[in-house]
């Protein structure tokens, strides 16, 4: 999950990559996805996965599950 601020507000995107550094440095750069362009991201939080299907189910778990979201975000905005 990376985060970004936008207007005063955090905003979260959550993906899957094999290569993070490469994948945050495309969003960055605004050659990422359509929601990511044009703001800053840093990486909050990663899991590890053995396969690409482990990782897609987990990711669209995570996608979904908005309390889970919340408190990661807050956890690292409160260890700022």
């Amino acid at each position: 999950m990376i985060l970004s601020k936008k207007n005063e507000k955090w905003i979260s995107y959550v993906g899957y990559t094999n290569n993070i550094e490469n994948r945050i440095s495309l969003h960055n750069s605004s050659k990422g996805a359509k929601f990511t362009k044009g703001k800053k991201w840093q990486l909050i939080y990663f899991e590890k996965y053995k396969n690409k299907v482990d990782a897609m189910k987990n990711e669209y778990k995570l996608k979904k599950n908005y309390k889970l979201r919340t408190k990661i975000k807050r956890d690292f905005i409160n260890n700022e």
